[in-house]
């Protein structure tokens, strides 16, 4: 079977296939079945497990497709370090929130169904931001923000839930009881020039439609659309965040959207606090003092990389 990469003509397609094989619930065996899946369409595949530090020299081989089969921290790793590459990447998503995937329309579907649709595929470009301050630049594909995000960050789950669904259920527990009681976290920012300093329980630049457990914190973001939406809860709003998060529990979140801008330059004075940059969290345990604090920026639209999804 042939993909068509460009419209007039059909090419066999070399595919690095970068797989997490610890993300989500996976039986034994899923690696043979994913690179078995792939060959009975005749594709010729590379294999690499994300846990093998010799994944990031295979991105580096000839390939007509890159596919990831992870969750959303493999994604997003793997989208990084393809920005300007020039190869498009695809998901078969095996991870908990799959949040890259969700916005991208791949969840639910059979994987089956997704590598078929690679024959006759739409693209679609996903901006990939960059975040620049102290510690240098880093792109960023989730989003960049300070407040309760961060703060779960640096307060990781002590017990790792088991299934999907309790992992979801446990996120969601977790953000609604911090965002009753968390500190607000002094922000002076501007966005796009704008002043919007403020105390926030939360502030947020989120270039995907779904967030952390699957929360829908931007429901009107397009994934290349060159901005991201700024999702900023001041401390005044907590409870509007507290209701919201219980709404979303019982299905009903579009009760009560959070005040959201959207924009393409966030800058934010940082002061030390805790700050995020998709899944890492700023500052590093031995970060030397003059590398905590200064000027922090967001921005997007320059870069992006390009995904098959189906038509």
């Amino acid at each position: 079977m042939r993909m068509r990469i460009c419209p007039d003509a059909a090419i066999t397609v070399r595919i690095t296939l970068i797989h997490n094989p610890t993300a989500g619930r996976q039986s034994a065996g899923e690696a043979a079945r994913l690179c078995g899946l792939l060959a009975e369409r005749g594709h010729k595949v590379r294999y690499r497990s994300a846990k093998d530090s010799h994944w990031k020299r295979a991105l580096k081989k000839p390939a007509d497709l890159v596919v990831v089969a992870g969750g959303d921290g493999t994604v997003a790793r793997i989208t990084r370090r393809m920005v300007g590459r020039g190869v498009p990447l695809t998901v078969l998503p095996t991870g908990t929130a799959n949040n890259i995937a969700r916005t991208l329309g791949l969840v639910e579907r059979p994987f089956e169904e997704l590598v078929r649709s690679w024959e006759n595929p739409r693209r679609v470009r996903l901006d990939v931001g960059v975040a620049a301050g102290p510690w240098g630049e880093r792109y960023f594909v989730e989003g960049v923000g300070a407040g309760l995000f961060a703060m779960l960050l640096a307060q990781p789950e002590s017990e790792k839930m088991k299934g999907r669904a309790a992992a979801v259920e446990s996120g969601l527990r977790r953000l609604r009881d911090q965002a009753a009681r968390c500190e607000p976290v002094e922000v002076a920012a501007t966005l796009d020039g704008k002043d919007v300093s403020g105390r926030y329980v939360l502030i947020e630049a989120v270039n995907l439609r779904y967030v952390g457990p699957n929360l829908h914190l931007a429901p009107d973001s397009e994934p290349g659309d060159g901005q991201f939406d700024v999702v900023m809860v001041s401390e005044e709003e907590r409870e509007r965040l507290v209701r919201y998060l219980d709404e979303w529990q019982e299905n009903r979140e579009r009760l009560a959207l959070l005040p959201t801008r959207r924009g393409k330059r966030l800058e934010i004075e940082w002061t030390g606090f805790a700050l995020h940059i998709d899944d890492k969290l700023r500052p590093k345990a031995k970060l030397k003092p003059e590398k905590m604090a200064g000027l922090v920026e967001a921005r997007i639209g320059d870069a992006g990389v390009e995904f098959l999804v189906p038509a």
